[in-house]
């Protein structure tokens, strides 16, 4: 997720959080305490979510860097072993 994209999902889901706010203050009734208890609720929600998102792709980034790390090892032990092998002249025979 770029950082422009997380910028904009979080921006989303404050503003329903403020949207919900909004309603609270302004819209009187069962109709505005249904649209708060659903706009704020569902703000929570949706930046509650992005968060387990971050967490996730966070942790596959370090998987894969850690992947990246062993199969360069890897590649330079063989190359090590590759070159500590010198080639040996046949033996004489007896």
């Amino acid at each position: 997720m770029s950082s422009r994209a997380r910028k904009w999902a979080f921006g989303t889901a404050g503003g329903v959080v403020l949207a919900g706010i909004c309603c609270a203050v302004l819209v009187p009734g069962v109709v505005g305490e249904v649209l708060t208890i659903v706009l704020i609720s569902g703000g929570l929600c949706g930046a509650l979510l992005l968060l387990f998102l971050e967490v996730g792709l966070e942790e596959e980034r370090e998987l894969d860097r850690e992947q990246r790390s062993r199969e360069a090892k890897d590649r330079r032990t063989l190359q090590l072993r590759r070159r500590s092998r010198l080639p040996q002249r046949p033996r004489r025979p007896r």
